[in-house]
């Protein structure tokens, strides 16, 4: 199910909506037979002042019409086109930072419904390389973002901070599927970004058409002991069910992702991340006297495409 503001947003535009109808097919005309009735007993035509006293419509009916257009556009731009979302943690640094505002396309994915999320129209599929909001599966109530790595039927293996993949064979296809390969990484650059005090790599990872920047941080180990334990695998293996996807944080170290919690069922899926229109930089001083939630500044090179 939808969370909390959605259905908010459906069930005032229903509740505008409908007070308009009752309004245009009931009220008004009993309005208008008001003032036909009072200009008969008066046996002359009323003033203009007294005209608009008796079809003046209740403050409720009149807010309820001038907000109907405007709230009925936000509730289907948002729910069928495109969401806002903010970025909350650093799990898909560097790719996207705390304080980006991102636009998430929901046409991408499965057109489904705002408040039962029952898909309406079917669209493609998310693919490869795509960061991706979905549902958290152990709480549909929360919107995660992560990349999309793995696809039903894809063999993963996460090894000492090393992607791999056996690709899923579609019908007929016989050559690059089914062999377990390393996903090309690209060095760029060493302590730029640090997870606590531990300095962190940034590479090029390639997977398919897609190209995207990931963090690791050599000094940390990779924590298998409390990834996802699949029947029938090795501990650090996943083999993605029909109808799943695999999905996994750029900041590959300071991620809790389908490594950890599972897969990602095809209905839970919100849309694609393609653009940031607003990133913010907040305080990293301790000594600040500033909330740590007000900006201190825009990040304006970072406005544009996600890769």
């Amino acid at each position: 199910m939808a969370g909390y503001f959605a259905i908010f947003l459906v069930l005032l535009t229903l509740a505008c909506g409908l007070i308009w109808l009752l309004d245009a097919l009931l009220l008004a005309p009993k309005r208008q037979q008001a003032l036909v009735s009072a200009q008969a007993q008066a046996n002359m035509s009323l003033s203009e002042q007294a005209q608009q006293a008796i079809l003046r419509e209740p403050t409720v009916i009149e807010t309820a019409k001038s907000i109907f257009p405007l709230v009925a556009g936000i509730m289907l731009f948002r729910s069928f086109l495109y969401e806002p979302f903010q970025i909350p943690s650093g799990s898909m640094m560097p790719t996207l930072l705390v304080g980006d505002f991102i636009l998430v396309e929901k046409f991408s994915y499965d057109v489904k419904d705002p408040v039962w999320r029952k898909t309406l129209w079917q669209n493609n599929a998310p693919a490869r390389g795509d960061v991706a909001v979905f549902k958290y599966p152990l709480d549909t109530r929360l919107d995660y973002i992560k990349r999309v790595v793995g696809l039903p039927g894809d063999r993963i293996v996460y090894q000492d901070k090393q992607l791999y993949i056996a690709k899923v064979c579609q019908s007929a296809q016989t050559t690059d599927c089914g062999v377990l390969q390393p996903i090309a990484q690209d060095f760029q650059a060493d302590g730029e970004f640090f997870f606590g005090p531990l300095p962190q790599r940034r590479f090029v990872e390639k997977l398919g058409e897609a190209s995207y920047n990931i963090l690791q941080t050599p000094m940390r180990p990779d924590d298998i002991a409390n990834y996802y334990r699949q029947p029938n695998t090795a501990i650090d293996e996943f083999v993605v069910p029909e109808g799943h996807y695999f999905v996994i944080g750029d900041n590959r170290d300071n991620s809790i992702d389908s490594r950890f919690w599972g897969f990602v069922p095809a209905d839970n899926m919100v849309g694609k991340a393609v653009f940031i229109w607003m990133s913010f930089e907040f305080s990293e001083d301790p000594n600040s006297w500033l909330p740590r939630w007000v900006p201190v500044g825009v990040r304006f090179g970072r406005l544009g495409p996600i890769d």
